[in-house]
């Protein structure tokens, strides 16, 4: 264990490495030509960049979206003891942390027994000590995480990663619904009276519907590529009273975990991705002065270190179950929960990734 815990130190020290980068190429299953279909955002459709020289950028998944569907592989399996197994028990459901919006910012935390240590913790943070926050939720340090409802304290990603296709083509699909009967012209129903009438046999489809012009997906012809980066310049500031070390190799043990894992390439329908065999995959050390390295660690490599980390740093995974606490949410909602309405205006969005 003793040379396994110690294998990545150099890249813990200043003079290490400012960042890890995976560059990966990928193609739909289909082939390089085939259509793929990227997720659709309201009043704007698909998320492409146009440049005035030409071309443009295809968002196929966001950084916060790559992070919500690999931080959630520290649930389960060979992962799970490398992290505190928090959940959170509301009526019928259970949800674990590793699922909750913003992580240990998030709403559904506040509302348990666990919202002063939360809150402690991200105190703590603010000051250098992150050794609170690493015993509760770990990867809120790895993914990052924003208070943006209590203590405002902000922590970076530290892994991130994003998915775009390059000189994208649009296409359009259209297509037409048919009933089973002819239920108007057979007068098995009348004939819809008004509008809302023809709407509502419409919606439940009792006429023929055409969809005509929506969005039918795209064909990147500059190609796919994932970008991600573990950025160790920023994992050196995380401070610890007591054993900065060992909380700095625990965090990295996660980070690497995340980094080099390799999910599923389904991301939605109609988007499923895999390795291009034609490209291969590049992973480099990148230095401040600019040099690059390769580097060989594979998934399994880190999984070895991230075990050792969480040994000597002392993770107790758990699990703990806290009851959602309903009293707790009206005074959270009313501002008379603590740390409630430090910022009336609070952040919307996603979980933050």
């Amino acid at each position: 264990m003793e040379n396994t815990i110690k294998r990545f130190d150099s890249w813990l020290e200043d003079s290490g490495p400012a960042a890890l980068t995976i560059r990966e190429h990928l193609v739909p299953i289909e082939g390089p030509d085939g259509v793929l279909f990227p997720p659709t955002f309201v009043d704007i459709g698909y998320n492409i960049d146009e440049f005035p020289q030409g071309g443009n950028v295809c968002l196929i998944d966001s950084v916060g979206s790559q992070a919500n569907r690999i931080e959630p592989i520290f649930a389960k399996g060979e992962y799970a003891s490398l992290v505190p197994q928090v959940q959170i028990r509301a009526g019928e459901k259970v949800v674990n942390l590793l699922e909750a919006g913003h992580r240990a910012g998030d709403a559904v935390v506040r509302c348990t027994e666990l919202q002063s240590q939360v809150r402690e913790a991200f105190l703590a943070s603010v000051k250098g000590n992150h050794e609170p926050l690493a015993r509760l939720a770990p990867t809120s340090i790895v993914f990052g995480a924003w208070d943006s409802r209590d203590t405002q304290a902000k922590l970076p990603r530290l892994v991130a990663s994003t998915i775009r296709a390059y000189n994208v083509r649009k296409l359009k699909r259209s297509a037409q619904y048919i009933p089973a009967l002819p239920y108007v012209e057979d007068g098995l129903l009348p004939e819809p009276a008004d509008k809302a009438a023809k709407d509502a046999y419409s919606e439940r489809g009792f006429i023929h519907v055409p969809a005509a012009g929506s969005h039918g997906g795209i064909i990147a012809d500059g190609g796919i590529r994932r970008d991600a980066s573990l950025h160790l310049a920023c994992l050196r500031l995380l401070g610890d009273g007591e054993n900065p070390l060992a909380l700095r190799r625990y965090i990295l043990g996660l980070a690497l975990t995340a980094f080099t894992y390799s999910g599923s390439g389904y991301l939605r329908q109609g988007c499923h991705l895999v390795a291009d065999p034609r490209k291969g995959r590049e992973f480099q050390e990148v230095y401040g002065d600019g040099r690059r390295v390769d580097a060989t660690i594979t998934h399994a490599e880190a999984l070895e270190y991230a075990r050792a980390a969480a040994q000597e740093f002392g993770v107790d995974p758990g699990p703990r179950v806290v009851e959602f606490s309903t009293e707790r949410a009206q005074k959270d909602v009313t501002g008379e929960g603590e740390g409630a309405g430090k910022k009336k205006k609070a952040a919307k969005g996603g979980k933050q990734g």
